[in-house]
């Protein structure tokens, strides 16, 4: 399939459909994409909460079974200053719940941890070679953004606002991940804290594209060829889809967070800082509604799951998601149980039928 209008993507990143697998820590890996690369858009790897040895691993296994190229994902958030009263504040708002569930209340916090990109991570990129590093939370630091660069990586990163689509683009972004209100998981945003600054795919897109010269690609709500058709009219030159591949088989959720998936409404979602610290959307379970899906008393990103983990741990093995974060975005009711590979072709195909471009294959 080559008809496509917008080659920027397509060229700047060496694939051949405009589909990028959003890295979805936790939920994705090799396998998903393997399954996308060879589908024709390209795979991605969540590394922030990989060990070296994990990303090593993730990586032979890609280049084994795929011979596209491949995007390493990073988060570049700056690690919290401890803060004991905080902490214990979100404990003993918990405490309930340890109560209920027989959690020791009075054991060690577990460490709850997503690594940002540093030195070694930077080592890891100069050794392995991906053809595409992304960052979410802004950019590293300048030294080992150009070294990322000479190591021949092209650089995404996404963006929640306008300023941040400029400030990325400043500071040297091949392209831009547009990231709309809509999208599920951590929000992008590093230039400011306040969620009301976000907005809707739709109107994010085409201002991003006015205000920048590099391509951008749209993130949020996508979960079919409508939203990919959508997107390209809107000046977008890709899109980067993440909930529709969570209900392929290639994904890494657990059997709670599929039924929910398969089962919550589209307007069942919210945007919590209860299971990280930082803003995410996902579907709304027991804690976020009894709690509120934002609390003031949450630790920083990534503190405030370490209270959670010793409920999860004695709820998840039941079935049971009251404790823990089920990341869906806004646009859910358009899953499908498609084989990763086989969603990325259908989502490519049917758009090019839309648009009235015949495929070549």
């Amino acid at each position: 399939m080559s008809n496509w209008p917008d080659r920027r993507i397509l060229d700047l990143l060496g694939i051949e459909l405009p589909i990028l697998q959003a890295p979805m820590a936790g939920a994705t890996g090799s396998a998903m994409a393997i399954a996308v690369g060879n589908a024709g858009g390209l795979g991605a790897l969540p590394c922030a909460m990989l060990s070296a040895e994990q990303v090593r691993a993730e990586i032979e296994a890609f280049r084994a079974g795929c011979q596209g190229p491949l995007n390493l994902n990073f988060f570049c958030h700056q690690p919290p200053a401890p803060d004991a009263e905080r902490d214990l504040r979100w404990k003993q708002a918990l405490k309930p719940y340890y109560e209920e569930t027989g959690a020791d209340f009075d054991a060690p916090t577990p460490v709850s941890n997503r690594a940002p990109f540093d030195e070694q991570s930077c080592q890891l990129v100069e050794q392995l070679r991906p053809e595409v590093v992304s960052f979410h939370f802004g950019l590293p630091q300048a030294d080992l953004l150009q070294r990322v660069k000479a190591s021949g990586a092209k650089v995404l990163s996404s963006a929640t606002t306008v300023e941040e689509a400029v400030w990325l683009e400043a500071n040297g972004c091949d392209a831009i991940i547009a990231m709309g209100y809509e999208a599920g998981g951590h929000r992008g945003m590093f230039l400011s804290e306040d969620i009301t600054s976000q907005v809707g795919t739709f109107a994010l897109v085409p201002q991003v594209v006015d205000a920048v010269q590099v391509p951008v690609i749209a993130a949020g709500g996508i979960g079919d060829h409508r939203g990919l058709v959508a997107a390209l009219a809107l000046g977008a030159s890709a899109v980067q889809v993440g909930t529709a591949y969570l209900f392929c088989p290639q994904a890494k959720v657990s059997p709670a967070h599929r039924r929910a998936l398969d089962s919550a409404p589209a307007s069942d979602t919210a945007l919590t800082n209860l299971f990280t610290g930082r803003p995410a959307r996902g579907i709304n379970n027991r804690i976020m509604r009894e709690l509120g899906p934002m609390s003031p008393l949450a630790p920083r990103f990534p503190l405030a799951g370490g209270a959670l983990m010793p409920l999860r741990a004695i709820r998840d093995p039941q079935g049971n998601s009251d404790f823990s974060n089920l990341w869906a975005g806004q646009a859910l009711r358009l899953g499908q149980h498609l084989d990763a590979g086989e969603l990325t072709r259908q989502i490519a195909g049917q758009a090019l039928q839309q648009l009235g471009l015949a495929p070549r294959m």
